[in-house]
């Protein structure tokens, strides 16, 4: 359905994120096409895997309105849980995602992007990432359990045909910083307590032994008895002193990204995630990735 291939490219370890904001002085359009001239040249003779997404209401804004997807919008107010806690709201207008096989790759690429953009953005974050022990977040569990295979995961991903915005995804864009002191004192079987899988294997525990406020637990979605998954591309992020997840997931609907969220933050019956007792989001956006169709009407056209 023409999604930017580089969701779905598995198995790049080196990754990282640049979030732009629009220039005073600039449009809409103007980002957006700047973005869309960078993404073919940096995939194609650049050696990385780009993916490109816009603040839901820019792209909206400057998009025919069947490349719009029907649900997005900007994560513009914290999400307020049980208790007080909250995940912040650090919406920009533009995010790039650079994933390639080594650092020099990402490195040199990002710094394209960014002098690529300069005319019409300002960077505002930027984050490095790395896949951490092939499969696993620093909580040392298997990350991911849950994805669907490749087969299946555009469907959860991906606007689907006939729909406004087809073919496009809905990201969510997390960076989670975790307390690695209190969470290593935590002995195993108090880990995968918290988490309602085993930590060796990733195998889910039994309904009745699997905590009501387990990440399992509030983290799948079900809608009359249907499983409705997201596609996440989470790696590590950080330094050795301040250092988490790099939440990165793709769906279909922004319905299952923020409902994932309430029931992670207690919003409604109070059982807020277990895991947010060792985890804090530090940031929060949503971005709306357009097809390759969509943002090829943007690109510059090619030369002789």
């Amino acid at each position: 359905m023409n999604a930017q291939p580089g969701i779905f490219a598995l198995g790049t370890p080196e990754h990282g994120y640049l979030e732009f904001d629009l220039a005073h002085d600039a449009e809409p359009v103007d980002l957006v096409r700047a973005a869309a001239g960078l993404v073919d040249p940096l995939s194609t003779t650049g050696g990385v895997n780009l993916v490109v997404g816009f603040r839901p209401e820019l792209w909206a804004d400057v998009a025919d309105p069947g490349d719009v997807p029907a649900s997005a919008r900007g994560f513009e107010q914290p999400l307020v849980g049980a208790g007080g806690w909250a995940m912040p709201a650090t919406q920009h207008d533009a995010w790039m995602w650079v994933a390639g096989g080594d650092r020099t790759a990402v490195f040199d690429n990002g710094r394209a992007i960014v002098a690529g953009l300069a005319p019409v953005a300002r960077l505002r974050r930027e984050t490095t990432g790395w896949l951490y022990r092939h499969d696993r977040d620093l909580t040392g569990f298997i990350d991911g359990t849950e994805n669907p295979s490749l087969l299946e995961a555009p469907a959860a991903a991906l606007v689907p045909a006939g729909e406004p915005g087809a073919g496009s995804s809905v990201v969510l864009v997390q960076m989670w910083e975790h307390d690695g002191d209190g969470w290593e004192s935590l002995p195993v079987h108090a880990q995968e307590n918290v988490m309602g899988r085993t930590k060796p294997d990733s195998i889910e525990l039994d309904d009745e032994a699997k905590p009501a406020d387990s990440h399992v637990a509030r983290t799948v979605l079900e809608v009359d008895g249907e499983e409705l998954p997201i596609f996440r591309r989470n790696v590590a992020f950080g330094s050795v002193s301040r250092h988490g997840t790099a939440f990165v997931g793709f769906s279909c609907d922004q319905w299952r990204l923020e409902e994932m969220l309430r029931r992670m933050a207690g919003v409604g019956d109070g059982v807020r995630d277990a895991l947010t007792r060792y985890t804090q989001p530090v940031t929060g956006a949503y971005y709306t990735v357009p097809s390759i169709d969509a943002l090829a009407r943007f690109a510059p056209p090619e030369e002789d």
